[in-house]
């Protein structure tokens, strides 16, 4: 049965780059696209960005079996590690990864867990 985990980060991103753009990479990274049918293939999630000055706070809410947690967790890494996507626009974002951890599922995130965990 899915279980409900979160993953947070931290990245460097130049002032007109689109902080929906590392989720973008993290969804291609997950499902292979960012626009595809769902379900979501191997763990369905959401992603939230918040810009603080030059640095944005990444944090991903997902859903997968307990023995998948660290695959999704590496996929999300390597994703934000890359730096870099192209936009359907053909539009460059580039950003640089400080950190990333799991993090810990707020109490206004069950609702949404727990849809994530049937979906």
């Amino acid at each position: 049965m899915r279980e409900a985990f979160v993953h947070e980060a931290t990245i460097v991103m130049e002032a007109r780059g689109d902080v929906r753009v590392p989720g973008a990479a993290i969804t291609v990274a997950l499902c292979g696209g960012w626009e595809h049918e769902p379900p979501c293939p191997i763990a369905p999630h959401h992603t939230a960005a918040d810009r603080r000055g030059g640095t944005v706070r990444v944090r991903v809410l997902f859903a997968a079996e307990p023995e998948a947690e660290k695959e999704v967790r590496g996929r999300i890494d390597a994703a934000l590690a890359l730096g870099t996507l192209d936009g359907p626009d053909g539009t460059t974002t580039r950003w640089r990864l400080l950190d990333a951890r799991p993090g810990q599922l707020r109490a206004g995130e069950l609702p949404h867990a727990a849809r994530l965990r049937c979906g």
